[in-house]
């Protein structure tokens, strides 16, 4: 199995490589859902269309709960690597894994249980409440599958391998597009037959990825042939993952809370945002893959020591991730109507024109979602997970008080909770940014 020690090299080259891969994989994984929320919108109706764009936001919310579990992972397994510490990685290995299929069970069982409860909580109109809970009932089956082949991509990344995730992950996306296409264009299978399409994949990726990490790698192969859990080493794991799972739940939780005051202006508005943060998502997300390919890169120097390492690669994380955010904002603000245009039928003008609106409102402040994705990997990787937890509170709380407020106001409505969403990237930002100062000496070596 590939490995790549990121502690040597020119810093430019070296990050950009990494990222790469990860980057690509996130855009396979945003590809995906555009086509899924094509399929749906334009062979299932808006009905399907708003009923998947809810659950897409509760999905992200559960799931946002393993990812943090293995992103936290990802950083012990990073600075084990970092320190050549082999003993130290198995042990770390055999903690995360641990507590990593503990929550996937947990998580599945409780979301199964609590189905219709949810349904009620997410404002789900009447209208589209069955199709809703047809396809979460099945989606739900697909936990574990998500938390495996996010615990084998986290530690594939840690020790520098950021192709072989993408390889599981594109082969995924290539039948989950497949599958979607054949229950829900040919087969007329609606949600349920895009629900089944997702998991079917998620299951291939997630047994793939371990089979290859367990037949190629010794250090995790010997692991787990022991599999034995120290004291120390899971309080080490769940110091780094329970942190960073917070952080990530409560980054999802408003987003949720957020869907849910959407909701409740109706299935139009409902349509509107579902289309339209696929194409948000897809614009901003391979910052957000950088910034996780970032916080590797960190944590594997702050294993070495390497202190001026680490500034370098800071400043070269902030101007990479700024010129990338502005030139999509730019892309974005000129074709946010033909790319709407992908889900959405030209006759539906009021979804449409709903769509473009949030596009305009959202899109000119990418840099400052693609910062915050920089401050949520460095502190993580310094081991300041906590810090990471609390710029996320200040975003998501900013954005969920003031588009609570805002949306109250008849004036401005719909458009209140738009507005939102930039304003809190804004302050979470500056925060950082001003705590970096306090911080960097952890590094000055």
């Amino acid at each position: 199995m590939t490995r790549k020690d990121l502690t040597r090299g020119a810093v430019f080259p070296t990050l950009g490589f990494f990222a790469l891969p990860m980057i690509l994989g996130n855009m396979l994984q945003q590809g995906y859902n555009i086509v899924d929320t094509w399929v749906v919108g334009r062979y299932a109706g808006s009905n399907a269309l708003a009923a998947v764009g809810a659950a897409f936001a509760l999905m992200t919310f559960l799931t946002s709960v393993l990812l943090g579990l293995c992103m936290g992972s990802g950083v012990v397994f990073s600075l084990c690597f970092g320190k050549q510490d082999e003993e130290r990685l198995k042990k770390a290995i055999c903690a995360s894994a641990l507590l990593v299929a503990a929550v996937a069970a947990l998580l599945t069982a409780l979301a199964l249980c609590a189905t219709e409860p949810i349904l009620v909580w997410m404002r789900i109109p009447r209208e589209i409440k069955d199709i809703t809970k047809d396809y979460l009932v099945l989606i739900f089956w697909g936990i574990p599958a998500v938390a495996m082949y996010n615990f084998f991509g986290a530690y594939l990344r840690a020790v520098g391998n950021s192709v072989t995730p993408l390889v599981f992950l594109g082969i995924s996306t290539a039948l989950n597009i497949g599958l979607d296409l054949l229950f829900v264009a040919l087969w007329q299978q609606g949600t349920a037959g895009a629900a089944a399409a997702t998991i079917l994949s998620q299951y291939i990726s997630g047994l793939g990825i371990g089979v290859y990490a367990l037949a190629t790698g010794k250090t995790v192969r010997e692991a787990f042939s022991r599999f034995w859990v120290s004291r120390e080493s899971l309080g080490e794991i769940a110091g780094y993952s329970v942190l960073t799972c917070i952080q990530q739940s409560v980054m999802n939780l408003g987003i949720l809370m957020v869907q849910g005051l959407v909701n409740s202006f109706g299935t139009t508005v409902m349509a509107a945002f579902a289309a339209a943060v696929k194409v948000d998502a897809f614009a901003y997300m391979p910052a957000q893959e950088y910034g996780n390919a970032f916080s590797t890169f960190i944590a594997q120097n702050m294993g070495a020591g390497k202190g001026e390492r680490i500034r370098r690669g800071v400043r070269c994380g902030v101007l990479t991730t700024v010129v990338y955010c502005l030139a999509v904002s730019l892309v974005l603000w000129f074709l946010a109507k033909p790319l709407m245009l992908i889900f959405i039928a030209p006759e539906e003008t009021a979804i449409l024109e709903e769509g473009v609106r949030y596009l305009h409102t959202v899109g000119p402040f990418y840099c400052g979602i693609g910062c915050l994705f920089l401050l949520y990997g460095l502190y993580r990787a310094i081991g300041k997970p906590g810090i990471s937890v609390v710029l996320t509170v200040v975003s998501l709380g900013t954005r969920v008080a003031l588009a609570y407020s805002l949306a109250a106001i008849p004036s401005v409505g719909v458009e209140g909770i738009w507005w939102a969403i930039p304003i809190g990237w804004g302050l979470a930002d500056l925060l950082g940014a001003l705590l970096y100062g306090r911080y960097k000496k952890q590094f000055a070596g």
